[in-house]
């Protein structure tokens, strides 16, 4: 499916923000794009790492619209592998439309609902244990025997103190629990009060997505389930 930059719809800029369609508000740290605020408590958080032994770096920030919509559709298609809440493969053509929404949402966010967007969530790696070609951002490598687990145990100490949490947790949140993915909550969780299903469903209106149909027909029950169930914050 060919795709276009971004959907062709009025959303006012204040609101295009938390669906991936804008980014001026964001800032760059190396490679990646991050809201202001969120980057300069990561400055600080990843200082306080390195005087641990601990090198934090980022291998995902800010994500826009177009790009969720790629690996969607590629997932949609069958081009891209399905895995299951173990990360074991899943048989595409076994599924029907409405599983294979659900088997994409396990690890992969609806384009414009995902938290990606805001330019306040990282995904993090400590590049001392790995390099980031090598890394595959599944549970084994930040549990005990893997190359980021004493990362982990540090964030799960120390994140709070510059303002991150885990908002992807078991028996917590919609989305698979994430040993990667840290929230900036001061800003995240203003921004989660602002968002709406319905703004939602204009953007993907408007955008060249497989499933649309279903997708829109589901959007309230999948934006309370993948959107707003996630762990409370510490604030």
């Amino acid at each position: 499916m060919r795709l276009t930059s971004k959907p062709n719809v009025d959303i006012p800029q204040q609101q295009a923000k938390l669906y991936g369609l804008d980014s001026q508000h964001l800032v760059a740290v190396g490679d990646f794009l991050l809201e202001q605020q969120t980057a300069a408590a990561f400055g600080n958080m990843q200082l306080a790492a390195a005087n641990s032994g601990i090198d934090l770096q980022l291998c995902s920030a800010y994500r826009p619209f177009e790009r969720q919509v790629h690996i969607w559709n590629a997932k949609a298609s069958g081009t891209r592998p399905l895995l299951d809440k173990a990360s074991h493969p899943i048989d595409y053509a076994s599924l029907s439309e409405q599983q294979l929404i659900d088997t994409i949402l396990i690890w992969s966010a609806l384009p414009g609902a995902s938290r990606h967007h805001w330019g306040t969530d990282i995904d993090v790696f400590d590049a001392k244990q790995i390099n980031k070609q090598s890394l595959q951002l599944v549970s084994a490598e930040y549990q005990a025997t893997g190359p980021c687990f004493a990362l982990h145990q540090w964030l799960v100490e120390h994140a709070v103190d510059y303002g991150f949490y885990f908002p992807y947790q078991a028996q917590q949140s919609g989305v698979s629990p994430e040993p990667w993915h840290l929230s900036y909550f001061p800003v995240a969780n203003d921004y989660l009060c602002q968002f709406r299903a319905d703004e939602l469903a204009k953007v993907l209106s408007h955008a060249e997505i497989s499933l649309q149909s279903l997708l829109l027909e589901r959007l309230t029950e999948l934006v309370n389930h993948y959107v707003f169930y996630v762990a409370p914050s510490p604030a």
